[in-house]
């Protein structure tokens, strides 16, 4: 009887440390929540507010014991977005953690954003129409002369205001299985 309460107890105690250390605790102010992106965003259609899905892609501890295990969902929202204009505006697509869920259980959470800003566009379509206002008064110019000149270049300007909102991919965008790392703005207590 007594060799059998020692074997049940030498066995608790080995599954007890099988078992990986999930406690509860405090992460601090600071401390980062590394997140997978489970779904595409992006700025030309995404909306401040809308939740996206999210996974959290590694541990996170505290004095060495797990505090959000690796693959716990994340829910992120949409925290700022705008579509680059076919001749103005910088497209952004920044998204923040709103909560994670362990064991059940969800907790808010307080980060910075993560995303990206893309580039201007209003000085590329600038060096597009007075590069075709260039060119058309050079052509205009040998054509016609002084007039020609004249009108080559509105041409040339428009030609160039119309290739330059048409070039180039100016939306921002989070693919899927995108890594980001959020930093906590207050702390987080999970129980």
């Amino acid at each position: 009887m007594k060799k059998t309460r020692i074997a049940l107890m030498v066995a608790a105690v080995v599954c007890a440390l099988a078992v990986p250390a999930m406690a509860q605790g405090t992460l601090p102010a600071g401390a980062v929540i590394p997140v997978t992106v489970d779904e595409s965003v992006s700025s030309k259609d995404a909306a401040v507010g809308q939740k996206v899905a999210g996974t959290v892609s590694e541990n996170v501890t505290v004095d060495g014991k797990t505090v959000i295990p690796k693959g716990s969902k994340a829910t992120l929202a949409v925290a700022s977005a705008e579509s680059a204009g076919k001749l103005k505006g910088q497209p952004k697509l920044w998204l923040k953690l709103l909560s994670v869920e362990v064991k059940g259980k969800t907790y808010t959470a307080t980060t910075n954003w993560a995303g990206q800003t893309g580039a201007a566009r209003g000085k590329r379509t600038a060096v597009g129409a007075g590069g075709g206002a260039a060119a058309g008064a050079v052509i205009g110019a040998i054509a016609g002369g002084g007039k020609g000149a004249a009108i080559g270049a509105a041409v040339g300007a428009g030609a160039g205001t119309g290739a330059a909102a048409m070039t180039g991919k100016t939306e921002v965008e989070i693919k899927a299985e995108t890594k980001l790392a959020f930093r906590l703005k207050t702390a987080l207590t999970v129980k």
